[in-house]
């Protein structure tokens, strides 16, 4: 997988602009930026389950929540019609926010229309990077987003979200989520919504 110095450069300015988030995480002792480290396990993740990734997929991994915290979820209605066009807007202002920085970077056009099509996560079941895009944000989940989320929901409502999570992903996504380093807490959720 050949990384070419423009990508290396559009990573560095994603996780500059990343560096932004008040939000913190610590992992592994070191506090992060939560949107900056959410970006680097996306990038780890997607060379692990698609090696062969396009430069137009690698750069959208790594961008996916690029200043995700200017628009919370709070400034919309806590239900899920509030929920559903919050995500709808956040599609639009990463793909606008990504875009101005490969413009600056250097990129042609051709390149930044994949990432705004596939942050727009356009096709998915039919376009076989949007898909490989939505498999990786589904493992990143699973793996270190979904515990702290469970111990905060009722059980009805974690299975139910891991059921739809289950259903956006491929077959290989399935099977590379079985083979997560996730708790014996986490797996028996998976079971439980699987069985369900």
């Amino acid at each position: 997988m050949a990384t070419t110095d423009k990508l290396l450069v559009a990573f560095q300015h994603f996780d500059e602009a990343n560096t932004q988030d008040p939000n913190t995480e610590i992992f592994e002792g070191t506090t992060y930026p939560k949107e900056v480290l959410y970006g680097i396990r996306m990038t780890e993740r997607l060379n692990e389950f698609d090696p062969t990734a396009s430069e137009a997929l690698r750069l959208t991994a790594r961008c996916q929540h690029i200043c995700r915290w200017e628009i919370p979820r709070e400034s919309y209605e806590m239900n899920r019609e509030g929920y559903l066009r919050w995500r709808q807007e956040l599609k639009k202002f990463h793909a606008k926010k990504a875009a101005s920085i490969l413009e600056d970077v250097g990129y042609d056009d051709e390149t930044i229309d994949n990432v705004k099509f596939l942050l727009e996560k356009k096709q998915l079941k039919k376009n076989e990077e949007t898909q490989s895009l939505e498999d990786v944000i589904c493992l990143v989940f699973l793996e270190f987003y979904f515990e702290p989320f469970a111990h905060k929901h009722p059980e009805d409502k974690t299975i139910d979200i891991l059921q739809k999570t289950w259903r956006k992903m491929s077959i290989k996504g399935q099977e590379a989520a079985l083979k997560l380093p996730l708790s014996k807490f986490s797996l028996n959720l998976i079971t439980k919504a699987l069985h369900a």
